[in-house]
């Protein structure tokens, strides 16, 4: 099977929107909408091919653009192998603006606000990787006590409104949209109950349809307390044979068989570490960044960075092919 390698641009603004753009006559599926980008050459690097056909396509040099993630697609004509990265700077050259090279449109859209169809299959796992947010919450209420650690979210998710921006700045701090509901220490009666309520605080906000709520391990606990979904452990890989039946599935990987093994298992993405020291595993020998580089690189779903967190750590992480960061202290 012939396979083509196509390097993908997913151009973002602050504010949360991005860019499709329309094929022009003369390729196949003329008219449909899909994320700009084209074959890499031989002898090419992802980057190289993503400079040179932005150029070509829309009038734009690339000046700051991070590896994401890699996929398969087979259409009718051809099977594509997808690398997509994200595009955080850029500038035209003509009057400073971007252009349609080739006649084709393009438009700056929002999850929620698509404008333009129809788009091409292969968006589709795009799409979905945009719906995540950069920061993965991992609770903490077992070092902060229940009562302490629902009250701080009430303030985090409390009079905010969706913005639809992958993350929601708030007084200068990162409010979560995705949290993991991961409490070792309760007994599985504490930890429904805790669950429930973070579950119904997240109901309770403006913007409840953006918070995502998962159950570490227990995917009986998850159905039963009403969860967005469950986030695996690494050893759960190995042994469940089909993707459970929940709107989002996530899970720990240590290695890049473990991460294959995630995304054949149509997860949505993974949490990759430790990078860095913490103080729960303080023995424990982290990867850091040039490992966990290479560990995520073109990986087949999008990968976010655990262990030693904190906000601060998230464009590094970003930088090194992480979709974000997985963090509990650091939040």
């Amino acid at each position: 099977m012939k396979i083509t390698d196509v390097a993908v641009a997913v151009f973002i603004k602050p504010d949360g929107t991005f860019l499709l753009s329309s094929r022009p006559e003369g390729k196949p599926y003329p008219g449909y909408w899909e994320f700009p980008g084209g074959k890499i050459e031989a002898g090419e690097s992802v980057r190289d091919a993503l400079v040179r056909e932005l150029i070509e396509e829309l009038n734009v040099t690339v000046t700051h653009a991070t590896p994401w993630f890699t996929f398969m697609m087979h259409y009718t004509h051809a099977t594509v192998r997808l690398h997509c990265w994200r595009v955080h700077e850029w500038h035209g050259h003509m009057n400073g603006n971007m252009q349609g090279m080739e006649g084709q449109e393009f438009a700056w859209v929002t999850l929620n606000d698509m404008k333009v169809s129809p788009t091409l299959p292969g968006c589709v796992p795009i799409f979905k990787a945009l719906a995540l947010p950069y920061v993965y919450a991992i609770s903490n209420a077992h070092e902060m006590g229940v009562k302490s650690y629902l009250q701080h979210l009430r303030e985090l998710w409390g009079n905010n409104a969706s913005k639809g921006r992958p993350v929601l700045v708030f007084e200068n701090e990162i409010v979560p949209q995705m949290i993991q509901v991961r409490e070792k220490n309760m007994s599985r009666e504490a930890c429904a109950s805790f669950a429930k309520s973070v579950i119904a605080l997240a109901y309770e906000c403006e913007y409840s349809r953006d918070l995502k709520v998962l159950i570490n391990s227990d995917i009986a606990l998850a159905r039963e307390v009403g969860a967005t979904g469950v986030h695996l452990t690494s050893a759960q890989l190995s042994t469940i044979k089909e993707r459970p039946d929940f709107a989002l599935v996530g899970a720990s990987a240590h290695t890049r068989e473990e991460i294959e093994c995630a995304a054949e298992l149509k997860c949505d993405f993974v949490v990759v570490g430790p990078v860095q020291a913490t103080r729960t595993h303080s023995t424990q020998t982290p990867m850091g960044w040039t490992r966990f580089a290479e560990l995520v690189s073109a990986a087949p779903l999008p990968c976010y960075a655990l262990g030693g967190i904190s906000i601060a750590d998230l464009e590094i992480a970003i930088n090194n092919g992480a979709h974000g960061g997985a963090m509990q202290r650091g939040l």
